[in-house]
C-alpha cells in the first residue's frame, strides 16, 4: 500500500482556540452577516451548566432566538425535522451547536433542511447531494473525541427503522469551530476515556486506510502525539486544563485527518454494533481499534510501526527492535485500555462482554454477533479498509472483540 500519487484536502473551518475562545463567538458570526441564532444542545450538557458558560461569553452583540437542549444521545431524525420547523418559527439565522457528535449531527442535518427549504431531512441523503452552502454554523464540542466540528459527515439514525443514515457533503463543514477547554472541564473519566479513544481511531485509521495523504498524515500524527502524551493522564485528572486543551486540539486535529482520507473496519464494525446494540460510539471505537490493526496487519503493518512513535515516544520507539513496533503498538492500545479501565473504576470496558445495562443485562449478547457482522457489509468505510472483509470476517473479529482475545492470524484472509 503506497501513498497516492493523487490526493484532494479540504478543511475551510476557522478553528479559534483557547482558554477563553468563546468570547469570538460575536466576532466570528458578526463576519459571516449573523446574529440570530438557534443553540442546539442536549440535556446533560445544559445540565452541566456549559450552555451558561456560552450565553455569558457571547451575551453582548448576539440575540440567541432559540435554546434547543433535547437532542438525544443518538440523533434522530424526527428531531432534526422538529428543530429545522422551531428554527424558522423564531426566524433565527445561524446555528450554534453546543455538545458531542449527536448534537454537531443533528445541527448539521438541521442546517440542511433550513437551508435547502425543504421539510424532510431524507430528500438530502448520501454523498454530495448538497449543491451550494447552508446557513452560518458555529461547531463548540463538548467532548473531546468525534472531530465533527471539523467534518464533512453528518450521521443521523431513524429509530423507527434501525438505520444510521449518512450525509457527507463539504457544505457540512461548519463556518467556525471554537475549541475551549472551559467545554470539556465537566466530562466525567468514563466518556473522557471513550471520547478520546474515538479521537484515537481516527487519527489511526486516517494514517493506515486507504486513502491516506501527505496532509492528512500531518494531521493524524499531531493528534497522536498529543493523545499518547494526555489521555491516561487527563482521565486520571480531570481538572487538568492544559490536557483538556490538548485532548480537544487532538480530537479537532484527527477529525481534519479522517475527514480528508476516511476510516476504514473499525468504524465499519463500530457503526453496525453502536445502531444495533445502542453501544456509545467512542466504546465501539475503543474496543475494535486494536483489532483493526490486528486484521491489516499484513497490508497495512509498516504504516501501522510508524505510529509507535508518536504515541508512545522516542525512547520506546528506539528500544522497539523494528520488525516488533507494528505489533508493540497494537499492545500499546490494548494497554491503554487497560489503563482507562482502572483509572474509571471499570466503566471502560475492554471487550463487549463487559458492557452491561443498569439491570446487569448484555447489551451486546453474543447470539446477537450474526447480525451485527450482517448490517457492516452495508457500511460505506468498508470499502477503505486495505484488506477486503466478508461476512465471516466481521463475524470472526467480533467474536474475539467480544471475548477480548487477540485474533486468529490463521483465520485471515490475505487477498
Amino acid at each position: 500500500m503506497d501513498l497516492p500519487g493523487y490526493y484532494e484536502f479540504c478543511c475551510r473551518v476557522k478553528i479559534i482556540a483557547g482558554h477563553d475562545a468563546l468570547e469570538k463567538i460575536p466576532d466570528a458570526l458578526a463576519q459571516l452577516n449573523a446574529g440570530r441564532p438557534m443553540i442546539v444542545t442536549d440535556k446533560g450538557v445544559a445540565g452541566a451548566g456549559l450552555i451558561d458558560i456560552v450565553v455569558d461569553a457571547i451575551k453582548d452583540g448576539v440575540t440567541i432566538r432559540e435554546i434547543a437542549d433535547d437532542v438525544p444521545p443518538d440523533s434522530d431524525l424526527r428531531v432534526v425535522n422538529r428543530l429545522a420547523h422551531v428554527y424558522r418559527e423564531k426566524g433565527c439565522d445561524s446555528l450554534i451547536a453546543v455538545g458531542g457528535g449527536s448534537v454537531m449531527d443533528t445541527a448539521k442535518g438541521i442546517n440542511i433542511v433550513v437551508s435547502e427549504k425543504a421539510d424532510d431531512l431524507m430528500k438530502f441523503s448520501g454523498a454530495h447531494v448538497l449543491k451550494r452552502p447552508l446557513k452560518a454554523m458555529v461547531a463548540i464540542p463538548t467532548t473531546a473525541g468525534t472531530g465533527s466540528e471539523v467534518t464533512i459527515i453528518a450521521v443521523i439514525k431513524d429509530h423507527e427503522k434501525h438505520l444510521k443514515m449518512l450525509f457527507a457533503s463539504y457544505f457540512l463543514l461548519p463556518d467556525v469551530s471554537i475549541v475551549d477547554s472551559r467545554m470539556t472541564l465537566t466530562l466525567p473519566p468514563a466518556i473522557t476515556a471513550a471520547t478520546g479513544m474515538d479521537a484515537l481511531s481516527h487519527a489511526v485509521e486516517a494514517y493506515t486506510c486507504l486513502s491516506k495523504n501527505p496532509l492528512s498524515d500531518a494531521h493524524a500524527l499531531a493528534a497522536i502525539s498529543l493523545i499518547g502524551k494526555h489521555l491516561v493522564r487527563v482521565t486520571k485528572n480531570p481538572g487538568d486544563r492544559e490536557g483538556r486543551l490538548a485532548m480537544a486540539n487532538a480530537a479537532t486535529l484527527a477529525g481534519i485527518a479522517f475527514s480528508n482520507s476516511m476510516v476504514g473496519m473499525v468504524h465499519t464494525l463500530g457503526h453496525s454494533v453502536g445502531s444495533m446494540c445502542g453501544i456509545p460510539h467512542g466504546v465501539c471505537m475503543a474496543i475494535l481499534l486494536p483489532y483493526g490493526l490486528e486484521y491489516n496487519m499484513h497490508k497495512s503493518g509498516h504504516f501501522t510501526a510508524e505510529l509507535l512513535l508518536p504515541l508512545a515516544g522516542a525512547e520506546v520507539y528506539a528500544g522497539t527492535m523494528k520488525e516488533r513496533r507494528t505489533e508493540e503498538v497494537i499492545a500499546l492500545i490494548r494497554r491503554m485500555n487497560q489503563e482507562l479501565h482502572d483509572a474509571t473504576d471499570g466503566r471502560h470496558p475492554r471487550f463487549f462482554k463487559e458492557i452491561l445495562d443498569n439491570e446487569g443485562i448484555q447489551m451486546v449478547p453474543k447470539e446477537k454477533l450474526p447480525d451485527v457482522a450482517k448490517t457492516a457489509l452495508g457500511d460505506g468505510s468498508i470499502v477503505y479498509n486495505p484488506e477486503e472483509l466478508d461476512y465471516d470476517d466481521f463475524l470472526m473479529v467480533m467474536e474475539a472483540a467480544w471475548e477480548g482475545k487477540p485474533l486468529d492470524k490463521n483465520r485471515i484472509k490475505k487477498g
